[in-house]
Formats: C-alpha cells, structure tokens, sequence
C-alpha cells in the first residue's frame, strides 16, 4: 500500500529522494548512473540487443560536446555528462510526449535538475552559453542515434536534428553507439564522471 501523499523514491544506496522538493544531499552518482543505465532512449525504439541507455547517451554527448568545444573544462565536461541526469528518477519521455504533459513535467524536471547541480558543484542553473552549448551537442548526438539505432533516414534526422557539424562529421565513425548491458552503461558512465573529477 502507498502511503498517502507520499511523493519520494527511495534509491538503491538507501537515500529517499523528495521529486517535490528535491535535497542535493539525497543525491548520490551511483544512483543516478544506475538509473540512467536503465532508461531507454526513444522508448527502447532501437536496434541492438540491449536498450541504448541515457547513460550512454549522455557519455555520447560529452563526446560529441569536447569535439565541439575544445577549450572545455572537466565542469563543463561535468555538466554535459549530468544534462539528463534527472531522467534517473522521472525517467526520459519523448519530446512529443513532453509537449502534450506541458508545465508540471518540466517544473518537476528543472527543480531536480537544479538539486543535481548544486549536488557536484555546478550552478543551479547553468550559464546560458553552456547550456546553449550542450544542447547543440545533444542535437548531434540525436541524429546520430537517430540514424544508427532508430530507423531514421538521414533526411529525415537533419529536418528534425539539423546536420552534424564538419568538427563532429569527420570524427563521427568513431562514435560508438553499440548498445551496452546496463552495468556496461553504468559503468561506463561513471568512469566518465570520474574523470572530471580528477587533476
């Protein structure tokens, strides 16, 4: 039974996350990297045995993000690696079906993005020429998968994503997007993170 009103998630390390009023110190990055290792991109729209995972997806986009950015500091590495990390609680909705949930959807998904950020560090809101930046990166980042996991024809990826910029377009073979077991994503992920971290 649920008790009533009860509006937190309790989290494999133990901590109970508030979703109405999210506490940085109820956030741990192994909670959020296993998160993330099980949420489906494209609602598991893909192929490969596995799901491509957020938690690929967002190491994806911290690739894509220092090939477009060269100058890039580990925070800003940090940032890009933690842009969808909310989706480890409230899971990752489709932008059509985002639209049609409206405000409360995105209240409830800005205010645990913002306890995420004040958690390792970051601005509660990030500076708007980052997160103008990532977001560019993570449109990249669509199109490839798009196209390579989710049936898309290319045509079709550049009307809804744009082109790939020339920086990431000679580079992109090396992007691996072969879909992982979920503690392959995991850890995949947190290696990333640690490595801003670190010097």
């Amino acid at each position: 039974m649920v008790a009533e009103g009860r509006a937190w998630q309790r989290m494999l390390s133990g901590r109970r996350l508030d979703l109405l009023d999210p506490s940085p110190l109820d956030i741990e990055i192994e909670d959020i990297a296993h998160g993330l290792a099980r949420v489906a991109r494209w609602n598991g729209q893909t192929h490969g045995d596995y799901i491509f995972s957020v938690a690929q997806h967002s190491v994806l986009v911290a690739e894509i993000y220092a090939l477009m950015n060269t100058t890039a500091t580990k925070t800003d590495v940090r940032a890009v690696l933690l842009h969808d990390a909310a989706e480890y609680v409230i899971g990752d909705m489709i932008s059509p079906f985002k639209a049609v949930i409206g405000e409360t959807y995105k209240s409830v998904e800005a205010q645990l993005q913002s306890a995420i950020h004040i958690r390792f560090e970051l601005a509660a809101n990030l500076p708007p020429a980052i997160a103008t930046s990532i977001k560019a990166a993570d449109r990249v980042a669509a199109y490839y998968e798009a196209t390579r996991l989710a049936g898309f024809a290319e045509t079709e990826a550049r009307a809804f994503f744009g082109a790939p910029p020339p920086v990431v377009a000679l580079k992109s073979e090396a992007l691996d997007l072969t879909p992982l077991p979920a503690e392959a994503a995991k850890k995949a992920f947190l290696n990333a993170f640690q490595k801003t971290n670190t010097g």
